[in-house]
């Protein structure tokens, strides 16, 4: 499996493709993969709350015709937005993170995901997602991005 390379520069510069010389780096392993799913927006389930003043519920447009039954690309991180960081909106983002990788044991890309979500500083929600490829061993992504400032 190989995808162009999407790398994460945090949450002040987001993601973009990865550049090999002239043209765009490829990515042999699950890291792209793993961006992705965790940072296009799943559309918000019939019971979520919306962040305050919010009335589209987002999504993919893709998954309009979902590659299987029931499958949605992304996560459901977005509705974190304007939340207080207390324990239980933190295991909410583990949960939304774990929701969104589901697919990579699913599909047999791996074997098994963990999250661990945390708030490291005032104003920072922090993943750390490790997954265990089935030949590849286990390989750890850090992510961070600021909580919007009025959720502190």
């Amino acid at each position: 499996m190989s995808d162009l390379q999407t790398v994460y520069s945090g949450f002040l510069a987001g993601a973009d493709l990865a550049l090999d010389g002239l043209g765009l780096a490829t990515d042999g392993g699950l890291g792209t993969a793993v961006l992705l799913s965790l940072f296009t927006d799943r559309q918000a389930a019939p019971d979520d709350v919306l962040p305050a003043g919010a009335t589209d519920r987002r999504g993919w447009w893709g998954d309009v015709v979902p590659l299987a039954d029931g499958y949605q690309l992304g996560s459901r991180l977005w509705l974190l937005s304007r939340e207080k960081q207390r324990p239980e909106v933190l295991e909410r983002a583990r949960f939304y993170a774990e929701e969104a990788l589901t697919w990579l044991v699913t599909c047999g890309a791996a074997a098994a995901v963990r999250v661990d979500a945390t708030n490291p500083v005032p104003g920072v929600l922090a993943l750390a997602v490790t997954v265990t490829a089935p030949a590849a061993g286990t390989q750890t992504y850090h992510y961070q991005w600021e909580w919007m400032r009025d959720g502190v």
